[in-house]
């Protein structure tokens, strides 16, 4: 390699997923473009299945002192790690996919008849509750995350920008331009919001920051 390859983060990544790029010569800046919080909300009014969209409102509910009483429920997801954190706690996970879109379609398609708890966060996209409103399906929602964009200007060129939710992306957006610079995505969700702003897009195989990464080092070694 010529000059070093330079990578931008737009979330902290663990220590070794970052040791991957690193030894590979990759020079990496990071930095989190959002924060997320757990809100305060009361577990009342549960239904009979629970939906979890993220990571962050699976791990919010498991905080909470009356989560036990959740577990003899049934659990429909987002995401394998979402999967694997609420079944490391006792829960059962019924059904698990990639994306928003396709939980809705199964849920609207098989279990329409059956009631529901949406966990959600303040940021979180119209997908599953339009499709669960739409089809008829008896559910509520309670917020248990807050999202908060921390927008920051990053001074040094990159040569590959790493996306991690469409909310990294909005912030991200705020204080700086996206020029030639190749968009990783982590999945097709970010990586639409990144569409009017440019067409260096890489999306992910799987919704994974390993994934992500991988197909980094495809692109430049």
């Amino acid at each position: 390699m010529q000059n070093p390859i330079s990578i931008l983060s737009t979330k902290i990544l663990l220590s070794h997923q970052k040791q991957v790029l690193l030894d590979l010569g990759f020079l990496v800046t990071e930095a989190n473009f959002i924060k997320t919080e757990n809100s305060d909300f009361d577990l009342k009014e549960i239904n009979d299945n629970l939906i979890f969209s993220s990571q962050n409102a699976a791990q919010s509910v498991l905080l909470h002192p009356k989560c036990e009483e959740l577990k003899s429920k049934n659990v429909f997801c987002v995401g394998m790690k979402t999967k694997a954190l609420l079944e490391e706690n006792g829960f059962n996970v019924e059904v698990y996919l990639d994306y928003a879109s396709d939980l809705a379609e199964i849920i609207t398609l098989i279990y329409s008849k059956e009631s529901f708890t949406f966990f959600s966060g303040n940021l979180r996209k119209e997908t599953l509750p339009k499709a669960l409103k739409e089809a008829k399906v008896n559910f509520n929602e309670i917020q248990v995350y807050e999202t908060t964009l921390t927008p920051q200007k990053i001074k040094t060129p990159v040569d590959g920008i790493l996306f991690f939710s469409p909310s990294g992306v909005e912030s991200y957006l705020k204080d700086n331009k996206i020029k030639n610079e190749i968009c990783f995505c982590i999945g097709e969700t970010t990586a639409s919001s990144l569409e009017k702003t440019t067409r260096n897009i890489i999306v992910a195989d799987q919704p994974s920051v390993e994934n992500v990464i991988e197909d980094v080092i495809e692109e430049f070694k």
